[in-house]
């Protein structure tokens, strides 16, 4: 581990944090945002402005790996995605600015996701192309993801308090600072392949393009046994997306708690904070106890603690379970993106964990679908109690294949057995 390593770690790090800071900044002031942009309040204007976001995530986070791969140079497209996004973000404030309408803005989005997730994928890859150990540069994106996501939420609250479109020059300002960042960073993706490798490069990018979904999922086939870890992937993210919406609009709500947006905020600061910052220590538990109580157990706490936050009578019984989700998700989480490791050879891992994150994206677009649409259509209670059911009942229903599939380390040797717990 170079000391050129260290040093461009802790900057690609803080340009993954400024990315997610970047992101959630606008969540807490959503409902007043779209209203501004000329949506009508409620919560179907400000699930199409964050789908139409994270549609865009999904679509192009391919894309900007592919290119990325081509080129042999991940850098440039850092840099480009990061202040594309900060001028999408401006081109925001600009919508209402020349009259135009709240499908302009929802435009808008779509745009900037499509820039904004080169910054923030490609990123996350030149981490793994430093030396120093895999585990260590994923545990600081997950570290600079979780934190992002906890100071975006506060700060985003305050700003949002101050004015609807506070957040967003925030935004801009953020993710054009991630851009100067990331071109200190050395790019040197295609130097650090094996001398075979290089000689071989002509031929591998002519191969590139044709590696996509479908090859992803042939493999995945080989393994059945992955679609325990993606299902449990697509369902925690799925519910995390629910949060991240829905869970704006029922602490601000009138009905419910009335909170501001800086309040809205800080209460997701109580799910991200511990989320963040205990992935790394119940990850490592996982590591000596096996895969199947953190993955099974946690998921089981995880759906409880969700039901509970829809049903709580007072604001503070409902914070505390925000923190008690938090906790639950950070045991869950290492453990389920661990057991898809556990299940592959090393050379699959990638492709393995790249389709793990596919069906995670899905979740988290697939949670802002379906709860605004319960919410609008059924209201904050019975949209916690069909989320949190449905985190309950894939614990439940995929317990004997977890029980089935997940190994267990052999004791005092720190090498993973296939025998079930």
């Amino acid at each position: 581990m170079t000391t050129q390593d260290r040093e461009d770690r802790r900057r690609l790090g803080a340009v993954v944090l400024a990315v997610l800071i970047s992101q959630v900044l606008l969540y807490p002031g959503v409902p007043a945002l779209v209203v501004e942009l000329g949506a009508p309040a409620g919560i179907d204007a400000g699930t199409a402005f964050v789908v139409a976001e994270f549609a865009a995530f999904v679509a192009f986070a391919v894309v900007w790996g592919v290119a990325s791969d081509a080129l042999g140079r991940r850098i440039p497209l850092v840099v480009a995605g990061a202040f594309g996004g900060a001028l999408s973000y401006v081109a925001l404030v600009a919508v209402p600015w020349f009259g135009l309408g709240f499908e302009a803005a929802l435009a808008v989005r779509v745009v900037g996701g499509a820039l904004t997730i080169g910054a923030f994928s490609l990123a996350i890859t030149t981490l793994m192309d430093l030396g120093g150990g895999n585990g260590r540069n994923m545990g600081t994106a997950g570290l600079a993801i979780g934190l992002g996501a906890a100071v975006g939420s506060v700060v985003g609250g305050v700003l949002a308090d101050v004015g609807a479109f506070y957040p967003v020059y925030a935004g801009a300002a953020v993710l054009g600072v991630a851009g100067l960042l990331a071109a200190t960073v050395d790019d040197r993706v295609a130097d650090r392949r094996p001398a075979a490798a290089r000689a071989a490069s002509d031929t591998a990018l002519d191969r590139a393009p044709d590696v996509g979904f479908r090859d992803v999922l042939a493999r995945a086939r080989e393994t059945p046994a992955l679609f325990v870890p993606f299902a449990f992937g697509f369902v925690d993210r799925l519910t995390a997306g629910f949060f991240a919406l829905v869970g704006v609009y029922y602490f601000q709500d009138p009905e419910t708690f009335g909170l501001s947006a800086t309040g809205a905020g800080a209460t997701l600061a109580l799910f991200f904070v511990p989320f963040a910052l205990l992935q790394a220590p119940l990850g490592t538990l996982s590591d000596r106890i096996g895969r199947f109580r953190p993955i099974v157990l946690g998921s089981l706490a995880y759906g409880v603690v969700t039901i509970g936050v829809g049903v709580a009578p007072i604001y503070p019984v409902a914070a505390g379970l925000m923190v008690l989700v938090g906790v639950c998700g950070a045991l869950m989480a290492p453990a389920t993106m661990a057991l898809v490791t556990d299940l592959v050879e090393p050379e699959a891992r990638g492709a393995a964990m790249g389709l793990f994150n596919v069906f995670g994206s899905l979740g988290f677009l697939t949670g802002f679908l379906v709860g605004g649409g319960a919410t609008e259509a059924f209201g904050y209670t019975t949209a916690f109690l069909a989320v949190g059911g449905l985190e309950i009942a894939i614990a439940i229903a995929l317990l004997p294949a977890v029980r089935a599939v997940a190994p267990r380390l052999q004791e005092g040797t720190g090498r993973v057995s296939p025998d079930p717990p």
